[in-house]
């Protein structure tokens, strides 16, 4: 129990041996479950969640009145071990854990990677604004400071603000920024507002999320937390994930507009996207045609060179136009809450991580 609110996690583990039992370990003594979930994994990851839950279930920690109770709410076991028997992608993982948490009716459900790359000492920051109901669903942000996101490549950081960006635009969430972080906690009233059997099982599943709590009008809080890197490889193949992220971002911006701003209730900042999107195309069709057209000599090539540059300035105009009207509608629904840590926690953490398992 954490303030009177029953806590979940699910942790995704991919290929993750090594690292999976140490995670498990040093969850807080209030969490009252903990979903890990094995996304068919090639490794032995599987078999070291077996062997730690089964200690810590038979230690009995913390299945006590004061921690694993909640009102008569009693767990028979804090770790539960799933096991997909196929990679279906971390998005997947997480749904199967956000699923196992409704049944369960836990109150709040954070997410926890399996990598240890993720502090447990800073959860009670992002449990904070929604046990208050300040918000509905909290994610950590590595961006705000220059000391949280030491660590952070030079490539990964700009990759980082680029989707930060698209992510803005396409989750109607402007203030809200370092969308791939994955160390989050929603409440359930959030997951049982959304389409959850909907939510995208690649990588970007917390891009995807963005945009379905902002169509359900969901408060976000966008928590400073530092970043911690260790020497695991990222699985991620970039080029495949650019290429798959930026069109779920697309499809999912063009529904949020639908369902948000068309059908549920009207707002003219849907119109103004779609008519700035098919003039400043329309411009860049015709710069185009008049590039093509101009080793012909045409004697209207200037005229319709500067058509074309109005029509794609006007287009910008309307775009700017509805992020304007989208900034406005959303401004209520976020806000950053700003931590500082000093340099030497920031390496004791590290140093921590660093440390070869010995248990």
């Amino acid at each position: 129990m954490y303030r009177d609110s029953a806590v979940g996690v699910a942790v995704p583990a991919y290929n993750e041996a090594g690292h999976i039992g140490t995670v498990l370990e040093t969850f807080p003594s209030y969490v009252d479950r903990a979903y890990v979930i094995d996304d068919g994994s090639s490794d032995d990851t599987w078999a070291e969640i077996e062997r730690s839950a089964e200690r810590l279930n038979d230690e009995g920690r913390p299945l006590d009145a004061e921690a694993g109770t909640d009102g008569g709410r009693s767990f028979d076991r804090r770790i539960v071990p799933i096991r997909h028997e196929r990679n279906r992608g971390v998005g997947a993982a997480i749904k199967t854990g956000y699923v196992a948490a409704l049944e369960d009716g836990l109150d709040v459900v954070a997410v926890m990677a399996g990598d240890e790359q993720m502090d447990p000492d800073v959860l009670p920051q992002l449990l904070d604004p929604i046990v208050e109901d300040e918000a509905d669903y909290a994610k950590a942000n590595r961006l705000h400071s220059r000391q949280f996101r030491e660590g952070m490549s030079a490539w990964r950081f700009f990759g980082n603000t680029v989707l930060s960006l698209l992510t803005k635009i396409a989750s109607g969430y402007w203030k809200t920024s370092d969308p791939q972080n994955g160390y989050t906690a929603i409440s359930t009233d959030a997951l049982e507002a959304i389409e959850l059997d909907e939510l995208y099982e690649y990588y970007g599943y917390c891009n995807h999320l963005l945009v379905m709590l902002n169509v359900q009008e969901m408060r976000i809080a966008d928590v400073s937390i530092p970043a911690i890197y260790g020497t695991e490889q990222s699985g991620i193949m970039y080029p495949q994930y650019i290429r798959k992220v930026s069109l779920m971002l697309l499809s999912s911006f063009l529904w949020r507009l639908k369902v948000k701003y068309l059908v549920r209730d009207f707002h003219p900042l849907a119109l103004l996207y779609y008519a700035g999107a098919a003039t400043a195309g329309s411009g860049v069709l015709g710069g185009l045609r008049t590039l093509y057209a101009a080793t012909d000599r045409d004697e209207q090539t200037h005229l319709k060179a500067a058509s074309s540059l109005l029509l794609f300035a006007l287009g910008w105009l309307f775009l700017l136009l509805a992020m304007v009207f989208d900034m406005e509608h959303n401004e209520d629904k976020e806000f950053r809450i700003e931590t500082t840590r000093s340099d030497s926690e920031s390496i004791e953490i590290e140093d921590r991580r660093s440390e070869p398992d010995t248990r």
